[in-house]
């Protein structure tokens, strides 16, 4: 039994099998980046909506608008981050 689980673990078609996971997978893994990409958006449209209404507000507006910037953008990245050790692992 041991040889035969040996013998499949080195065959073409287990490789190829493991290869192709780890390249669908790593393919959904970034698609945070695209929930990144809208949260960023949504981030400034905040900004600018809320200076249109107080604009005597705005060096407190910049400032949350920059930590919801990199909230948002090191959730990206931490989807990256993922595709990329799903792929080379």
């Amino acid at each position: 039994m041991y040889d035969v689980e040996v013998l499949f673990m080195n065959s073409i078609f287990y490789l190829s099998i493991t290869a192709a996971a780890k390249s669908i997978g790593a393919g959904l893994a970034t698609i945070g980046v695209v929930g990144a990409g809208a949260g960023i958006g949504i981030v400034f449209a905040g900004l600018l909506l809320a200076y249109s209404r107080n604009s005597s507000l705005e060096a407190r507006l910049m400032q949350m608008t920059i930590l919801g910037f990199a909230l948002t953008e090191a959730m990206g990245l931490l989807a990256i981050m993922m595709a990329f050790l799903i792929l080379y692992s």
